[in-house]
Parts: C-alpha cells; structure tokens; sequence
C-alpha cells in the first residue's frame, strides 16, 4: 500500500480557507479520492483543549514562547494519533493549517525566528513535510475587513493589529519563494469564484502525477 499525501492550506484571517476547505475536498473526490479533513490546532480530544486555549481571551497574556509550544504539543498529538495513522494507511490528509502557519505565525508574527521553530518542527515531525500547501494570499487589510464583517467575536489572534499580521503575511510570502515546489499560492483577494476556479485548477494540477491511472499516462 501506497502512503497517503498530506495537503495543508494556509492563510491570513480572511483568506476563506472555509470555503477552500469545501473545494479541495470535493475536488479530490472528483479524482476519486476520499481525504480526511482536519485542522489545527485541533485535531483530537487534546488538540481541541488546546486550541480553546490558543484562540480563547484571557486576562492573562500567553507568552510567545507557551503560544509555539503549546502548538506544537496540539501538533504532536495531532500526527500520533490523527495524521501519520491516516496516511501510513494510503489516506490522503487535508489539513487548515500547519507547521507553516507556526513559522509566519509565531516565526514571524512573534518575532521568535524560523531557527526555534525549525528546531520545534524536526523534533516533533522529523522527515514529514505536507506534500502540496496551498497558499491562499490575501492583502493583509482585506482579510481583516472580511473577517471583521463575519459578525462574530474575535478570536485572540483576531484582535492583533495590523502590524502583526504584516509581518505574518510576510513569513508566508517568504516561505513561499523558499519552498516553490511545495507551496503554490493562490491569488485570495480576487472574487470568490475566480478564487475557487483557482484553487481548483492549482489543486488539479499539482495532484496528477499522484494519481496513478492519470500520472502514468
């Protein structure tokens, strides 16, 4: 049996990975695969906890460095229990989000630098990397404007200022030109549709070499 593939999707707050979430999902279907969906932080029982920690408002401010470890440990669990199982059994794995938001996020976003993180990542992961991200890019002031218009109540990341999500938007753009051949950015600020015709010919695209009636022709 053939190991699964792992996709991730990433994005700012605002970027409509919800809606990306449903295409990627019924795309790969119409490919004739069947992909567990899955996000994190979160993920499993723990992961959930954590998560609930990460995104809920407190009195008390979270460290930077608790903030990186804390996702770490959701993502620890999260591929013990969640991911590695899926794809040792030949399942293809989405996920929103992964090890590349902990790099603009808290690499960049924090200001804790890509080398702790890159320590966090081979330690937790070792050789496992996504096989395809999907970038959705937005302009850092239209995905707070679309994610400020959904009418619900900030999460604790939501309520940075803009500044924060410059410099996370900037991890993401760096990311991108360090790792071409993983990460394929898609334009998110354009309408909705032309945003899914995107991802979809994006997705489309980059999956047919592992899909074996299609790759071998």
């Amino acid at each position: 049996m053939s190991r699964g593939r792992l996709i991730t999707l990433e994005g700012l707050e605002g970027a409509g990975k919800s809606t990306a979430l449903e295409c990627v999902r019924d795309t790969l279907r119409r490919r004739g695969v069947d992909p567990l969906m899955t996000r994190e932080p979160g993920g499993t029982a723990l992961g959930e906890q954590i998560r609930a920690l990460l995104l809920g408002q407190s009195d008390e401010p979270m460290a930077p460095a608790t903030e990186a470890l804390l996702m770490f440990a959701a993502r620890a669990e999260h591929l013990a229990r969640v991911i590695r199982p899926a794809l040792d059994r030949g399942r293809w794995v989405v996920c929103d989000r992964f090890t590349d938001a902990s790099y603009a996020y808290q690499g960049w976003g924090r200001q804790l630098g890509a080398a702790r993180i890159e320590t966090l990542e081979q330690w937790t992961q070792g050789d496992l990397r996504p096989d395809l991200t999907l970038w959705l890019d937005v302009p850092v002031a239209t995905g707070l404007a679309r994610a400020a218009g959904r009418g619900e109540a900030p999460d604790r990341f939501e309520q940075e200022r803009q500044g924060f999500f410059d410099r996370v938007h900037q991890g993401y753009a760096t990311l991108a030109a360090q790792h071409p051949e993983r990460i394929r950015r898609v334009d998110a600020g354009q309408p909705l549709e032309s945003v899914l015709e995107a991802l979809e010919a994006t997705l489309s695209h980059a999956i047919t070499p592992w899909l074996p009636d299609e790759g071998a022709s």
